[in-house]
Order: C-alpha cells, then structure tokens, then sequence
C-alpha cells in the first residue's frame, strides 16, 4: 500500500500534457496550426466537460470554495457594507424587498453591517440609524440580487489575481513569448509601420465596439448592454498573433512588425474601453485614467531609452565583469547578460502591471535588448523549450479553461451569436487594415483572435449586471467563432502572402533562428516544431 500519495496526480497531469502535445503533433501532420487542437484537447479535459485533471489544479481555489448563491457568501459581501451594495441606497429607493419580510435578511427588522444600524422595515425614506447617508446606486431590481451579482464580481477579480496553477503557468508563458518578440523590435523599420499600424488598431477597437453595440441594441437591448457586448469583442489577443507569426518565421517582416505593433495599440486602447465600461456604473474622473496615463508616459520614455541607452549599459556591466569562462558555450558574460534581461523584465512588468497590464512592461523590456545582437541568442537558449510548453498550456488551459461551456445550451444564442461572431466580432477586424496593401487581409485576419482578455470582460460585465445571462451567451458565442477559427484562416492566409510575396524573407529569419537556437539535431527540431 502505498499510503498518501500525488502519484494519481501525476498521472493525470501527464496525460494531460501529452494529450496536448500530441494535438501539436497532429496539427503539424496536416499542415495547420497547433491552436485550435490545443484549445479542442483543453476544452474537453476542462473542469467544464471531462473534468478530467484534479480540480485543485485546473479550478481556481476561490471558485471551489465560494458559493454566490448561498447565505454565507451574499451576507459576507451585505458586511463589507457600501463597498458592494449600498444597503441604504436600496432601502431609500424602495428597491430592498416588497413585502420586506421576503428580503435577504427575512424578518430582522434592525441589521447592522460594517457598524451602521439599518431598519429595513422602512423603505422609502432616510432610515439608517446613528450614522449620516452614504452615496450608493441601486444598479439591480433588488438589494439581494445585487448581493449576488457583486460576489460573482468579487469571484471574477479574486480568479484573475490568484488562478489556478495552469492558468498561471499559461499567463507566465505569454509573457516570456512577448518579451522574447519585442526583441524582435525592428526600431528602423517602425518608422515606417509605426502610424499605419497605429491606424489598423484604431479601426480594429471601434469597429468592433460600433458594430458590436449596434447589433445587441437591434437585439432589442439597451446601450450599457450593447457596449459592454462591444467592448467585449474589441480586445486582440497578442498571444495567438506572436505565435503564429513565430511559426512562420514571420515576426520581423513588414507585416510581422505591423501586426505586434497594431495588436499593443489595440491591447492599450482595449484598456481604456475597458476602464470607460466599468466606470459608467459609478463616477468617472481623471484619477480614472490616471494609471493609463502613467503607463503611457512610462513606455515612451522605456522605448527611447531602449533604443539609445541600453546598449550603453549593457557595455558598461559587462566591462565590469570579468569574463572567468571565453571558451564556453554559456560564457559568464552571457550569464550576467541573462540575469540583466530578467531583472529589467520583472521591473518593467511591475511598474505596467501598476498602470494598465504587465504585458505591456514585458514587450518594452524586450525592446530594450533590440539592439543587442547576443541578447535573443542567449534568452532562445537559455527558455526555448521552458516557453514552448508554457505557451501550449497558455491555449489548452489558460484559454480552453476560461470558456463557459454551461452558458451556450441555447438555440437562440447560437443563432444570435453566430451572426455577432461573423459580423461585430471577426469581419471588422478582417477589414481594419484597408491601407496596408496587399497584407491588408493578412494583418486583419492577425487581429481576428480572441483569448482570456475578452472572456473576462465579458464575465466580469454579466457579474456587473450590465449583461443578462441571454446576451452574456450571445457574446460567448461571438468570441468563440474568432477564438477557433482566427487561427486556422490566419495561417492559410499568412502561408499564402509569404509564397508570394516574402518567401526569400522567411527563409533568412529561419536560417537564423536554426542558428540562433543551436546547431544540433534536436534545437534544429525544436525551432521547427515549436507549435
């Protein structure tokens, strides 16, 4: 007997791995992209279907241990008083309970949250006792259904701050894969691409917004719900665009270059909407957009220090290490090097975590080491395979995880959500780059997919109350379509712009990363399979 144990754990993880590994095989005997069998294997192994792998790895622990619909978790968020729901709000607008008896706290006249006296037998009129009104809305038809709504809110921030340990792994991946391509920055070339693609961003966030809003609203619903639907759909996931470019060689090409600016641009601008969405329930002020601001600031002072300064430093710390090791492959230059590159990742995605996202702090640490020619070669090395896994987990878990299976079980929000996902959610980004030339529809179909971001928006809006459960399902639907199919059509319509216009381009960015990755059998397999 082998008494307590992880093995079965093991097993299961290990099952799970190589169910997605092998989906990544089989997408690269066909020719297509790994993405969408990564997210296909995720799905069904999901805690949502199969429920195949132990919960307290793939759930988050907060999901497992809270409950929106019973007592003990609507009267913790009644105890935080005004912070969720103004009980007094409630009571002043008649909107506690009718009769009171069948409210939230039943026949107790006399409660008492976050140490203010209420009499929720009196609704109507001022009746907090032995404490001056607090400002409050009343958002909901009832001050119970706000309790509820406010904790699967208050769920929602608690799984994004501490989630589960795959989606964590998945979000680490995403980050290293989008500081390693913002080492890829081409700053000479961004003199060209830089205001088209800042063009292709533009028109890739309001579109979807516009068209988005407009179609809930001929649903039949009103503006909160159209544009909290539309800012849902806005948002591009930089993930899926990096990794297919890195499968086709393609990230320092003109469109390569015009895509990860375009997909930043979209990302920040997805923010601010984001920031409008969630501050239309309360008061907007600067303080609203102060952090944005911040963060903006700081990514442009980052990028012209990256450009001219860093090099400079660089050279300066390695003049002041002794080089104890010439003739190693992993020379003690390199590793200062390395450990340099870590140091300005993690304060860089600090000081953006703080303003808006991390990710945007790991895209600028990358651009700091542009212009140094060892510096991809020694983080390729010293990652490669760490960033390979870390990224399949990102699409079978991180995103496959986050989609709400439970919620599609409708006819209605099938067919609804078939027409938002063709038309709000995937044909206005194909048409955001009408400029572009003959890369137009490559770089549009690159800001067709849609990862977490745009699920959690959606979530967190439902949670809110500015989507009921019906329209919540449509957006749904709408982000799957793009979640599935971006990554197919991207790939065929990338692989066929590359023969026809860039074949020569791709094969001198192959050869060098073959090089940069090592000369052996196995690095030379790695880069080749990396999906």
């Amino acid at each position: 007997m082998g008494g307590a144990s992880s093995y079965y754990a093991i097993v299961f993880m290990v099952i799970f791995l190589m169910a997605v590994w092998t989906a990544s095989k089989i997408s690269r005997s066909i020719g297509i992209s790994s993405i969408v069998l990564e997210i296909a294997v995720g799905l069904v192994l999901s805690p949502q279907l199969l429920g195949f792998l132990p919960s307290e790895y793939a759930e988050c622990y907060h999901r497992k241990v809270v409950d929106c619909s019973s007592f003990k978790d609507k009267a913790r968020i009644a105890d935080a008083g005004t912070e969720f729901c103004d009980l007094q709000a409630y009571l002043d607008a008649g909107l506690y309970a009718s009769p009171w008896e069948s409210g939230f706290f039943g026949d107790t006249a006399i409660v008492t949250l976050n140490g203010h006296a209420y009499n929720v037998s009196e609704q109507g009129s001022s009746s907090r006792l032995g404490s001056s009104r607090t400002e409050g809305k009343t958002d909901y038809d009832c001050y119970e259904n706000c309790l509820v709504q406010n904790c699967k809110l208050d769920l929602a921030m608690k799984c994004g701050t501490a989630p589960d340990i795959l989606t964590l792994i998945g979000h680490a991946g995403v980050a290293m894969m989008i500081f390693e391509s913002g080492m890829h920055f081409d700053f000479e070339q961004a003199k060209t691409v830089g205001l088209p693609a800042c063009g292709v961003a533009i028109l890739g966030t309001t579109l979807p917004l516009v068209a988005g809003t407009g179609v809930i609203m001929a649903f039949g619903y009103p503006f909160l719900d159209g544009f909290a639907a539309g800012t849902s759909l806005a948002p591009t996931s930089v993930g899926i665009a990096l990794r297919l470019l890195h499968e086709a060689r393609s990230l320092q090409t003109y469109f390569g270059q015009a895509i990860i600016t375009a997909a930043f641009v979209d990302d920040i601008l997805s923010l601010l909407l984001y920031n409008i969405l969630f501050s239309l329930q309360g008061e907007m002020t600067a303080m609203t957009f102060l952090p944005m601001v911040s963060g903006l600031i700081f990514m442009a002072v980052a990028v012209g220090a990256g450009a001219t300064l860093s090099p400079k430093i660089i050279s300066y710390i390695l003049s002041k290490v002794p080089e104890k090791k010439p003739q190693a492959k992993l020379t003690t230059h390199h590793e200062v090097l390395f450990l340099w590159m870590v140091l300005v990742l993690i304060v860089y995605a600090q000081i953006t975590h703080l303003c808006g996202t991390h990710l945007w702090g790991c895209f600028v640490a990358g651009m700091s080491f542009a212009t140094w020619k060892e510096a991809h070669h020694i983080w390729v090395r010293q990652t490669k395979r760490l960033t390979c896994w870390m990224i399949r987990i990102f699409f079978s878990a991180t995103v496959a995880f986050s989609i709400p299976v439970s919620k599609l079980l409708s006819i209605e929000a099938f067919l609804k959500g078939s027409l938002m996902g063709i038309g709000p959610c995937i044909l206005t980004k194909v048409l955001c780059a009408p400029f572009m030339g003959p890369a137009k529809f490559v770089i549009g179909w690159a800001m067709v997919g849609r990862a977490e971001f745009a699920y959690l928006i959606a979530q967190m809006a439902a949670a809110a109350g500015m989507l009921d459960e019906a329209t919540f399902s449509v957006v749904i639907w709408a982000l799957l379509y793009a979640t599935i199919f971006a990554p197919f059509i991207f790939r065929k319509v990338l692989d066929r712009y590359v023969q026809q216009y860039c074949s020569d381009v791709v094969k001198r960015n192959s050869e060098k990363e073959i090089e940069e990755g090592g000369n052996s059998r196995d690095d030379v397999n790695l880069r080749d399979n990396r999906h």
